[in-house]
Parts: structure tokens; sequence; C-alpha cells
């Protein structure tokens, strides 16, 4: 094993001062210790905070029948999924068990649903979208690491990348379409 042509510089030990005997009793106990008040992490948390009220001040809801840009994409993509699913189911491409019918039926179904409630901007329906777009972005990726032959490889790059990019521009929709209030 070969030595280091320079030597390793060592740091400073920190200081450390002892926190005084007796706490006073208005504190709880508790002495904060000098700087304290820079480290803390409430200070931190009051800095995201102001943040996120920030951005949600910017936000403006959406008016009457408004739907955001990525919506209409998600649902735009999702009708015309959902379309050629039910296209290949009857046209019976790779088809030959009862299973496999039914299961291809049922994502249709779904993918309509979806298609559907995100037209009408349903913040459910871009919930549910998210999440089928976050299953397809992990199974895109694990299938990426069977891939074949570039074209294939270069395919479902392609996939995973839409969907993620789908994905993120669904999260500030989300936000403008606000979750309905409970009954």
């Amino acid at each position: 094993m070969a030595k280091r042509s320079t030597p390793r510089k060592r740091r400073a030990p920190r200081s450390r001062t002892a926190p005084p005997a007796t706490a006073p009793a208005a504190t709880g106990g508790v002495v904060p210790r000098e700087g304290a008040a820079e480290d803390s992490p409430a200070r931190g948390y009051s800095r995201s905070r102001r943040r996120d009220e920030e951005a949600r001040a910017a936000l403006k809801p959406l008016a009457e029948g408004e739907r955001p840009g990525a919506v209409t994409v998600g649902a735009v993509a999702a009708g015309v999924l959902s379309l050629a699913n039910l296209v290949a189911l009857i046209v019976g491409y790779d088809s030959g068990e009862g299973r496999k019918t039914a299961s291809s039926l049922l994502g249709t179904v779904i993918l309509a649903v979806v298609a559907v409630g995100m037209w009408k901007a349903r913040y459910w329906a871009v919930l549910g979208m998210q999440a089928l777009l976050a299953v397809t972005m992990v199974l895109g990726s694990l299938a990426l690491l069977t891939a074949v032959n570039v074209p294939a490889a270069l395919l479902t790059c392609t996939i995973v990348g839409l969907a993620g990019v789908l994905f993120w521009r669904l999260v500030k929709a989300m936000a403008r379409i606000q979750m309905p209030e409970r009954p």
C-alpha cells in the first residue's frame, strides 16, 4: 500500500461548553446554548412554511370549466390508450386466455374512466392518472433492464421520460384543481 505524498490535515476539535449547572424554571429546565436559535429546526421549518404559503398564494384557482394543459394532455393520452386497448382487444391481439382478456378489459375501463374524469378536471382522476404514470415509470425502468436491443431501450426510455414529464406537470395542476371539501 502506497503512502500519501502529502499528510492529511486534521480537524481542530470542536469546542464544547458545558451547560450551566442550574436551569431556569421558566424554560422548563431546558437552557438553549449560545447560537442555538440559528441551528434550530424550527427556523428551517418556518422558512419552508413561508415558501409553501408563497407558492400557494401564487396559484390561481381554476375558473369554471377551465382545465390546465397538462390535464388535457393526460386526458387525451388516457383516452387514446383506452381506445387502442379496446381495438387490440376486439382484433384479438395477444388474447388467448380468458384471464388476459378480462385484465385487458379492466385496464381499458380504468383508462376510460380516468380520461373522462380528467377531461372534467376532477381531482381524483388526476390522482389516479398520476398513480398509473408512477406504475408505468417503475415498470418501464424495470423493463429497461431486460431490453435486448437499442430500439427497445430507446422506446422504454422514451416511455419513462414522457411519463415522468407528464407526472411532474400534473403536480401543479392538482394544486390548482384543489382537493374537494369533505361534506
